[in-house]
């Protein structure tokens, strides 16, 4: 008999989300779909605001990757204004990017997707989580802790806090940086270098020789790729150009600016999340897995694939390992979490280049800025992938429209399409237990999603659904305006 399979809460992501899994007949999956079940909206809520204030809002898209979205709306108020921040003020701000970033790729890697890889995707719930983690590797749970606490610290002597920041501003930064407090940096940031170090070893000794196989058959699909690179090809993570690759490896490269020539979004009935799409490749949208259309991929497997090299010594020496295991550009899926730890190491080496240049301490650090009607876009690299946010101001400098893209939001097909792919292979003939539906779970994890940042949709065509169960769990009705 035909079945619905739901998975409800997906767990370990930024958000909510369900999985539907429509089983036929005979027991295998037909269909699979990544439902996200929240609505955030902020494109709506910074109407009518002074640009200004755009970078203290828009932090509170998420608490967990604030610095995304306040560095990308700093940099977006910046063209709007005109204006060109100090060397100082642009290099603090992209010092804050890499701390975050150490922040974000640590927790993911051992607090998020950890537990399947060190306790096993069939070990039981109640102990594949965090806390499982510190019971079976407590010194190594200790220095995780320790480490991505002192990041978060480090934010704080940078910008005063470290969730929903406000040290960004149109034109620089708020406050230089003392001497003293450089130094305090430098010492934390070779504390996480060798927390980056150490966890690359780790996982290429012990997570991904016992997982291969698994990596090699997970959610693996075929896609493009986007992501941003400096004008030489090296991988940068707070400005630069971006790079959109085909499957096949080719590319083109474009001013962020003229994303919209590049890209379009397309709209599904079931989903909040819109679905970007390559539109210069003239072949518009599908996700059918025999025959993408316009699919490519953010995040960190994107960016490395993207990028000619990484400019910092040992990233460089991980992803010439990284390609002469597996090509560019790698399609597999969970190699998204070797990516992951490569970027660590290179944000660790990169806070330390930034803070030895001599130019970080300088008091010269932000410009003045006059309100103008302007159109201003900018983009940054967040932990999810590539984040877009355009503005458009009127005389008086207030925002009469805003559009944001989000790494999450460009990866909503590939997810979905990386989903039913595992889906398929792992379910056959009505049969599947906990450890099978987690493991489809990885599949989404694997893109470290975060899907508060990425609901933006508000355009009247799915504002509320409701399913309607009765006492033994069976799906009654469904109210949907």
């Amino acid at each position: 008999m035909a079945k619905t399979l739901v998975i409800q809460p997906v767990t370990r992501v930024e958000g909510h989300a369900k999985v539907t899994i429509q089983l036929n007949d005979a027991g295998n999956v037909d269909t699979a779909r990544v439902n996200v079940i929240e609505l955030r909206g902020f494109e709506k809520f910074c109407l009518g605001r002074p640009v200004e204030d755009l970078p203290r809002i828009t932090p509170r898209i998420c608490g967990v990757c604030p610095w995304s979205h306040h560095l990308a709306s700093a940099k977006a108020c910046d063209a709007v204004f005109g204006v060109e921040p100090p060397p100082a003020g642009k290099k603090l701000r992209e010092l804050c990017n890499s701390i975050a970033f150490m922040e974000e790729h640590i927790l993911h890697f051992y607090f998020l997707a950890g537990a399947d890889f060190l306790l096993g995707p069939d070990a039981d719930y109640s102990v594949r989580n965090v806390i499982g983690i510190l019971q079976a590797a407590p010194d190594i749970a200790r220095k995780v802790v320790k480490v991505r606490q002192m990041c978060a610290h480090m934010l704080e002597i940078l910008a005063g806090k470290a969730i929903h920041p406000q040290a960004a501003i149109p034109g620089g930064f708020s406050k230089p940086l003392a001497p003293a407090e450089r130094d305090q940096l430098r010492k934390n940031a070779d504390e996480a270098l060798e927390l980056a170090k150490f966890s690359i070893a780790f996982a290429k000794e012990n997570v991904f020789p016992k997982y291969l196989e698994v990596v090699k058959s997970l959610g693996v699909i075929k896609t493009g790729f986007l992501g941003t690179v400096k004008e030489n090809g090296a991988l940068n993570l707070y400005d630069g150009k971006l790079r959109l690759m085909t499957p096949n490896g080719t590319h083109q490269d474009f001013p962020y600016a003229s994303y919209t020539d590049f890209l379009s979004e397309h709209i599904e009935s079931w989903s909040y999340l819109k679905f970007p799409y390559a539109k210069q490749w003239g072949e518009g949208f599908s996700m059918d897995a025999d025959n993408p259309k316009g699919v490519y991929r953010t995040n960190t497997l994107a960016r490395i694939n993207v990028c000619d090299f990484i400019d910092t010594p040992l990233a460089q020496a991980e992803l010439e390992e990284f390609r002469a295991k597996f090509g560019r550009p790698a399609q597999l899926t969970l190699l998204y979490h070797w990516a992951r730890l490569i970027e660590l190491l290179y944000n660790a080496e990169n806070a330390i280049r930034l803070l030895d240049d001599p130019e970080i301490t300088s008091t010269e650090t932000r410009v003045k800025v006059t309100p103008r009607a302007a159109r201003g876009v900018s983009c940054t690299e967040a932990p999810r992938g590539t984040l877009i946010h355009d503005y458009t101001t009127d005389a008086n400098g207030l925002v009469t429209n805003v559009n944001m893209i989000v790494g999450t939001t460009h990866n909503n097909a590939p997810i979905n399409m990386s989903v039913t792919q595992a889906a398929k292979s792992l379910i056959h003939d009505g049969k599947y237990d906990q450890g099978v539906l987690n493991t489809v779970e990885m599949a989404i994890r694997a893109y470290d999603p975060c899907f508060s940042c990425a609901t933006h949709r508000l355009d009247g065509k799915l504002s509320v659904k409701l399913d309607i169960f009765d006492a033994d769990g069976k799906l009654v009705g469904t109210l949907a305006n």
